[in-house]
């Protein structure tokens, strides 16, 4: 979209919130880059020039506004929406790969050289992957400058800095202030909209104080609706690792340095995030899969635009606006629940996570509440004795064949997953049906356009509203729907009377 200048000038004229993360508006005249909602009085258009992303403004030598704070856009919706290997690479920086395993490790994840990688990125970017992870790096120093009481050694380190003087460097540059300067102005609570990739301090000095704890704001673009998306989480919640208390979503998470706990609770313009990480260095991979857990980058105008041209679909759109699709923070871990949970209830589903919890989990301390164990990692099920399961043979069959499958990499599920690549992998294993194969797809794998035609709640939703209630049908009628088919799941299985369609009390 950045090229095209006349559609960017009406946006930043207009304040358009919609567009943050889309684009980034540069002003020659005062070296400063905003986001398109940034609320200054709008430069001349002569003065103007447009940015994919806010990498792509660093290295060409403009500094962030203090005032609309564009590095934290919201993230754009393309990188969920694609399967490419440019989107498949702008996932895994987000999720802090670069700074674990550096760019050969980036790009063999993806299966190119890291030339090919630099050089798509670079040509679509307009930065490469270096360069994408330092200004991430950057958002991230941020946080924990403004949030923790850290010593600014740590915090460095915590942000995947290789050096102090790197790490001073960057923000001078970036921010056009010191990381003391930083702080101070966090401490006499200076208002700025949002920080890692969208997030900001609650400016609350006792818990930016607790170490190991953050609390930020994660925006999304309106409208949301959060009843099925928390509703979801919460009805299919395992005990021991997810919970509802105090208003919030709250849940365990097995990260690269250590483990955390995260609260999530829906506000009217943000999600409050509470974050209890071990490890400092976490912290980009835990926002990161918070946000792609609600779904939170996604762009519901262009969504609920194309399923509301459907004449069956639109009364449904209009009512309730803004629905997300409920993800995962674990591919892996969702794959096994959704085996464990063909044919049953949600109740017996979240039974029997529960008992391999117990059995397999790593347990953790949750002084806020009651959550004791990390979900197992394929690798603690491989000797899994299927006897021990309370589950039909052939279902045994299924969950011991996945779980080898993931523990020796020959199956992989994640954010660099090649979407039908992975679909072909899954559907070749034992008791792997279109359903399974679908659901996970949509909910781990992320792919908007995951189809669900012979789910029992989408058939009966169809049938109530005059749609083909076959499989074959309803997706001969759902092509329409596309690339937004997992969306219209959600807005289909809203029609039932189900504890996943409510928020939690």
């Amino acid at each position: 979209m950045y090229t095209d200048t006349e559609r960017c000038v009406r946006a930043v004229r207009s304040k358009d919130a919609r567009f943050d993360g889309w684009f980034f508006t540069a002003v020659l005249t005062t070296r400063i880059y905003c986001r398109p909602s940034c609320p200054v009085v709008p430069p001349k258009a002569e003065n103007m020039t447009f940015y994919p992303s806010a990498a792509a403004c660093q290295q060409a030598g403009f500094r962030a506004c203090k005032r609309c704070r564009p590095d934290t856009s919201p993230g754009s919706p393309e990188w969920n929406a694609r399967a490419d290997a440019v989107a498949r690479a702008m996932r895994l920086i987000q999720d802090g790969v670069v700074d674990r395993e550096g760019v050969p490790g980036l790009a063999g994840r993806l299966g190119y050289s890291a030339r090919q990688i630099e050089r798509q990125l670079l040509a679509e970017l307009g930065a490469g992957p270096l360069a994408l992870a330092r200004a991430q790096r950057a958002q991230t120093a941020r946080v924990l400058i403004e949030t923790t009481a850290l010593p600014m050694a740590e915090v460095a380190f915590a942000a995947g800095f290789a050096s102090i003087r790197a790490f001073n460097d960057t923000v001078r540059e970036v921010f056009a202030l010191s990381p003391s300067e930083l702080r101070t102005r966090a401490s006499r609570g200076a208002r700025g909209a949002h920080g890692v990739r969208g997030t900001r301090s609650t400016g609350d000095p006792e818990q930016a104080g607790t170490r190991g704890v953050i609390s930020l704001r994660l925006p999304f673009r309106a409208p949301l609706n959060p009843d099925n998306l928390f509703g979801h989480l919460v009805a299919t919640a395992v005990p021991g690792v997810e919970e509802w208390r105090d208003g919030a979503y709250r849940r365990t998470l097995s990260l690269p340095y250590g483990h955390g706990i995260v609260a999530l609770s829906p506000r009217p313009d943000h999600i409050a995030c509470r974050l209890s990480l071990t490890d400092p260095r976490d912290l980009t991979l835990a926002i990161s899969s918070c946000r792609r857990m609600l779904d939170l980058d996604a762009d519901p105008v262009a969504v609920d635009e194309q399923l509301r041209a459907d004449p069956q679909l639109a009364p449904l759109v209009d009512k309730a606006p803004g629905r997300r699709v409920p993800r995962t923070v674990d591919a892996a871990e969702f794959a096994v629940r959704a085996v464990l949970g063909q044919q049953v209830s949600t109740a017996a589903a979240r039974t029997h996570a529960a008992r391999l919890v117990t059995a397999h989990g790593v347990p953790v301390d949750d002084p806020e509440g009651g959550l004791t164990h990390l979900f197992p990692a394929p690798e603690a099920l491989a000797g899994l004795d299927p006897e021990a399961l309370a589950l039909p043979r052939t279902r045994r069959t299924t969950l011991t064949t996945l779980v080898a499958a993931l523990a020796d990499g020959s199956l992989r599920l994640g954010t660099d997953s090649d979407w039908e690549r992975a679909r072909e992998q899954l559907t070749a294993l034992p008791g792997f049906g279109p359903w399974t194969v679908e659901a996970i797809a949509m909910r781990a794998l992320g792919d908007p356009d995951a189809f669900l035609p012979a789910d029992l709640g989408v058939r009966r939703a169809a049938g109530r509203l005059g749609l083909p209630s076959t499989p074959a049908a309803l997706t001969k009628r759902a092509a329409a729907w596309r690339p937004w088919r997992a969306y219209a799941v959600q807005y289909l299985w809203a029609t039932d009377d189900h504890a996943i369609n409510r928020l939690p009390v």
